[in-house]
């Protein structure tokens, strides 16, 4: 039976300019068993067409195959060692594989492989085949160049030489738990993937936002429990922060929803009239559109677990766009405390369309009020813990900060338009900075004036409700 060498392997690896997937195969010719002549589909079955009447059938999922039982028996320990029951509808025996990995087309392929056709591995199918070999025990116990053999070399001298090969193998273990896992596919592939970003010196900075086909972008296309993984690996090998920064903000970009304030006016006055009204607008791959609110709680919170303490990591916008998120997905207090905690160490680089954080208020919430509320149209306490943060980082270096005084001009500006803004946390935010770090009061003089304004006409408009 003919068999490929590691060295002829390996001469199949390739480089970033490699040619697409569907042309990354080996063929293993092997003869063509007199057994079978060919195959045939039916409905849901699958029959081996020959001379020789089948004496096997083995269903997989919901099809059906009809074979032979010595082809299966001289390659797979599984069936040799497992008792087949007789068939009750028909001559021979019948078998029923529950669970098996790839599923019926996996196992069509490991047909074939045992009556001896052409076997074309590939990074789309050699995970599966993998898996599925180990399932049936198909060692070099049973025949010189069994299927764990082939499909094991094909992974080490293949897949694991070419990047985009690996990513391909990665995304095909999604539904092989625990196979893939026990047999260390995906670790070797996470390993390999953070090895290249690691080491890849010669990508710029910012290819990924230049570029979607590159390495660091590809990676930010995997499913959330690999890409933790690779994320992972990637700080224990001590990889740049501002690459693991680029690549998760990448990851968010592609799997999160963008949180958009529509904001058409205050609608009216009063008790729970005014609330915000929300948008989501799911700009997203299609293999992602199923997530729902706990699937993107969970996104959230593992991507800020894995944030770069280091400052300018990941932009500030960056972080007021997670927070807002956080709040809209009800994430964890602890975790909202830590982003409100990292914005406010990189205060200096926000602006006021990022600090506007809407004040959501889910259907829960609302429920379980014991009277009915007035809510603001901003989170206003969010950005006051924010600028807390900011001073207690800062401590007495906010003087010669003139665009933080500007950013609190601005913010304070835009809030003073809400009727239903207390008067306390108005002046508890126009206090925060010390005196002396105004260079000039223009604009905090201009807020408080559209602030009284804003009240004064709210005040006029309830007094005449109140009189009709």
């Amino acid at each position: 039976m003919n068999s490929v060498s590691a060295d002829q392997l390996k001469s199949f690896g390739d480089d970033a300019d490699a040619d697409p997937i569907c042309n990354k195969s080996i063929i293993f010719p092997n003869r063509v068993a007199s057994l079978a002549n060919s195959f045939e589909k039916k409905d849901r079955s699958w029959y081996v067409k020959s001379q020789i009447p089948t004496d096997l059938s083995i269903q997989v999922d919901d099809i059906t195959f009809k074979a032979h039982k010595f082809p299966l028996i001289s390659k797979c320990g599984y069936m040799s060692s497992t008792e087949l029951k007789p068939s009750t509808s028909e001559n021979g025996y019948h078998l029923k594989l529950e669970n098996f990995p790839g599923g019926a087309d996996t196992f069509e392929t490991i047909l074939k492989f045992c009556y001896n056709l052409p076997l074309d591995l590939s990074p789309l199918n050699v995970a599966p085949l993998r898996c599925a070999s180990e399932f049936l025990y198909m060692t070099e116990e049973f025949e010189a160049g069994n299927l764990i053999s082939k499909t094991e070399a094909f992974i080490t001298f293949v897949v694991l030489a070419s990047w985009r090969d690996t990513l391909t193998v990665l995304r095909s273990c999604a539904n092989l738990s625990p196979w893939a896992e026990n047999l260390q596919i995906v670790r070797r592939c996470c390993d390999l993937l953070a090895w290249k970003a690691c080491n890849d010196n010669n990508i710029p900075e910012d290819v990924v936002e230049r570029n979607d086909r590159c390495l660091y972008s590809d990676i930010a296309t995997l499913g959330i429990d690999h890409f933790m993984r690779v994320i992972t690996t990637m700080k224990a090998r001590r990889a740049r922060p501002e690459i693991i920064g680029k690549i998760i903000m990448k990851y968010a970009e592609n799997f999160l929803p963008i949180i958009d304030d529509d904001l058409e006016g205050i609608r009216g006055y009063g008790f729970g009239k005014n609330e915000l009204q929300f948008s989501v607008n799911r700009e997203r791959r299609e293999e992602s559109s199923s997530l729902g609110c706990q699937e993107h709680k969970e996104t959230i919170e593992s991507l800020v677990s894995v944030l770069p303490p280091q400052s300018g990591a990941v932009s500030c916008h960056f972080l007021l766009r997670m927070l807002k998120t956080a709040i809209v997905y009800s994430a964890s207090p602890a975790l909202i405390s830590d982003l409100e905690k990292r914005v406010g160490m990189a205060l200096e680089d926000a602006n006021v369309c990022d600090l506007l954080i809407p004040n959501f208020k889910n259907e829960d919430q609302h429920k379980e009020a014991s009277s009915p509320e007035v809510y603001t149209i901003y989170n206003v306490d969010v950005v006051l813990r924010i600028f807390e943060y900011f001073l207690m980082h800062e401590q007495q270096q906010v003087l010669g900060k003139p665009s933080i005084t500007k950013l609190l001009d601005n913010y304070l500006a835009e809030i003073a338009k809400d009727p239903c803004l207390p008067i306390t946390k108005f002046q508890v935010l126009a206090e925060m900075l010390p005196e002396n770090a105004w260079k000039c009061h223009d604009g905090l003089y201009r807020a408080i004036d559209m602030f009284l304004k804003v009240v004064s006409n709210s005040f006029l408009v309830i007094s005449s409700q109140n009189h009709s």
